[in-house]
C-alpha cells in the first residue's frame, strides 16, 4: 500500500516545504528547508503545515464523481482522459484507480495518513514539558485530526454504510499506525476502522485550540464537528448531536448570503466565516466547472428566493447549470468542515430523536441566512419523520459537491431510503440500486497485487 508514497512522501520531509499558497499571511515564519529529519516541534508543526498535502488533495474526489448531484453528456464523458474517471462515472466493477494518474485519492489518502504518523512519531521523542506543552498538545491534535480525516475520507469511498450489525465482519480499510513500512497491509474489519476514526478525533477534540492560528489548521470546533459527520453516517445519532452542539457552543457563525454578490464568477471568499477546517478536492475531471453539469431535478428543488440558486449556479449555454458555489471561491471543490453543515448534523439528529420544534429551529436558523431578505417563511412540521424529510432536502441543497453525497446515499439506503442511481450515456443506462456492492469502490488492483489484501466483492 505504502510503496507508491515512499518516494513522494520522503522527498516532502527532506524538503519540509510550507506551501502556503493563497493563506494570506498565514505561517510569516518559514520553516528551515534544508533539515532532513524533524527534531523539534517547529519541524513537526512545518509538516503539519505542508498544505499541499494535508489541505490540498482531499480524497474526497472519487466520492463526488460517483455521487449524483451532476451528470456529463456524452461528448463529455467520451472526451474525458482517465479511462479510470470514466469507468468510475458509470459504477463500473475494476479499473477505477491506477498509479499513473493524479488525482490518485488511495494514494492521496494514505499520503496524508503517512504525514500524521511521522509527526506522532516525532512527538514520542520529544518531551512534553510545561514550556512547551500547549504547543505539544497542538501538534499532537493536528496529526491525529488529519489522519482520521484521512481515513474517514477513505472508508467513503471503499467502503459499505456503517452498519451496526455486521460492522465486526465487513471490510474497512488498512489502518497504518506508524511510517514502518514493512508491515504487511491487512484490512481492518469497518468497525475497527471507524474505532480508530472516533479515537483519533476524540483525542484531537482535547488537544486542539478553540480559535487555531488559521483554518488551514484543524481547531476544537472543527474536531467536534469530524467527530459529529463519523457519528452520524455511523447511525449514533444522540452522539452525532451532542458532538455537533460542542462545536457550535464553541463556534456558530453562519454568512449571510445576502451579502453575496451574484454577479462575480466566485461569489464565496475562500477562509469565509462558516469555514471551521479547510480542505479541497483535487477536482477530477467529470467534476470540472466546464464539464459536470447539475442534476435538474436537484436544481429545481431551490425557490426564487433561495440564494443558494443564484449563488451555487450559473446556466451553461446549452440552458444546463453549472456548479460555482465552492467555498474555495474558484473552481476547486470545497472538502472541508464548515458551520452550516453542523446545524444541518444537529437538526437531523434532533429530527431523529422526534424533536421537530428543535430540529426546526436549528433549521430555520440556517436558512434565515439563505434567503433574500425578507422573503423567508419559516419551515413547519406536524410530525418528526416531516421534519426530518426537509432536514434531508435542505442537506442536498446546502452540501453538494463537498464530497458527502455518496455516503449520504449510502447510509439513507442503510435507513430505507431506496435511492437507485442512474445514468445515460449514447441511449444506454447505466443504474446502481440500493445495495449494490459497486457502493464501496474497488481498491486500486495494483495496491491488491502488492499487499494480498481482500478486494471489495464485486
Amino acid at each position: 500500500m505504502y510503496t507508491y508514497t515512499i518516494k513522494r512522501s520522503l522527498w516532502a520531509l527532506l524538503l519540509l516545504a510550507c506551501t502556503l499558497v493563497a493563506c494570506e499571511d498565514f505561517l510569516e515564519e518559514k520553516p528551515d528547508g534544508k533539515l532532513a529529519v524533524p527534531s523539534s516541534l517547529e519541524d513537526l508543526q512545518a509538516l503539519l503545515d505542508y498544505v499541499n498535502v494535508l489541505n490540498y488533495n482531499s480524497p474526497a474526489g472519487s466520492s463526488e464523481t460517483s455521487a449524483d448531484d451532476y451528470y456529463l453528456t456524452t461528448d463529455a464523458w467520451a472526451a474525458l482522459f482517465n479511462e479510470g474517471e470514466q469507468r468510475k462515472y458509470t459504477w463500473a466493477e475494476d479499473n477505477l484507480f491506477h498509479i499513473d494518474y493524479y488525482p490518485n485519492d488511495w494514494y492521496s489518502a494514505y499520503e496524508r495518513v503517512y504525514y500524521a504518523n511521522t509527526v506522532l512519531e516525532g512527538l514520542q521523542r520529544l518531551a512534553r514539558t510545561p514550556a512547551n506543552a500547549a504547543a505539544w498538545d497542538q501538534v499532537k491534535g493536528q496529526a491525529l485530526y488529519h489522519r482520521a480525516q484521512a481515513l474517514l475520507n477513505a472508508a467513503f469511498v471503499w467502503t459499505v454504510a456503517y452498519d451496526e450489525a455486521t460492522a465486526a465482519t465487513d471490510l474497512g480499510l488498512p489502518l497504518r499506525l506508524s511510517t514502518d513500512f514493512g508491515g504487511r497491509s491487512v484490512r481492518a474489519s469497518l468497525q475497527e476502522t471507524y474505532g480508530q476514526i472516533l479515537q483519533d478525533l476524540e483525542q484531537a477534540t482535547a488537544l486542539l485550540p478553540v480559535t487555531a492560528r488559521h483554518v488551514m489548521r484543524p481547531s476544537a470546533p472543527a474536531a467536534h464537528a469530524l467527530l459529529a459527520r463519523t457519528l452520524l453516517v455511523m447511525g449514533r445519532y444522540a452522539e452525532a448531536g451532542a458532538q455537533a452542539d460542542r462545536s457550535l457552543q464553541l463556534y456558530d457563525r453562519l454568512l449571510d448570503y445576502n451579502t453575496l454578490d451574484s454577479a462575480v464568477s466566485f461569489p464565496f471568499p475562500p477562509f469565509n466565516p462558516e469555514v471551521l477546517q479547510e480542505s479541497q478536492i483535487s477536482t477530477p475531471e467529470p467534476l470540472y466547472i466546464s464539464t459536470a453539469r447539475v442534476d435538474s431535478t436537484l436544481y429545481r428543488l431551490y425557490a426564487p428566493d433561495d440564494l443558494r440558486k443564484a449563488l451555487f449556479f450559473q446556466e451553461n449555454a446549452d440552458g444546463s447549470q453549472a456548479y460555482r458555489g465552492s467555498y474555495e471561491g474558484n473552481p476547486t471543490l470545497f472538502a472541508g468542515v464548515a458551520t452550516d453543515e453542523v446545524y444541518l448534523i444537529q437538526a437531523e439528529t434532533l429530527a431523529r430523536a422526534g424533536d421537530v420544534t428543535g430540529a426546526l429551529e436549528r433549521l430555520n436558523t440556517l436558512l434565515r441566512y439563505r434567503w433574500r431578505t425578507g422573503t423567508f417563511v419559516e419551515l413547519t412540521a406536524a410530525t418528526p419523520d416531516e421534519a426530518l424529510a426537509l432536514v434531508l432536502q435542505e442537506r442536498r441543497k446546502e452540501l453538494l459537491m463537498r464530497g458527502l453525497r455518496w455516503m449520504d446515499i449510502k447510509r439513507l439506503n442503510r435507513e430505507g431510503a431506496g435511492i437507485t442511481l442512474r445514468r445515460v450515456l449514447d441511449g444506454r443506462a447505466y443504474v446502481l440500486p440500493p445495495g449494490d456492492p459497486r457502493f464501496a469502490l474497488p481498491l486500486p488492483e495494483e495496491v491488491i497485487e502488492l499487499s494480498g489484501m481482500t478486494q471489495n466483492p464485486r
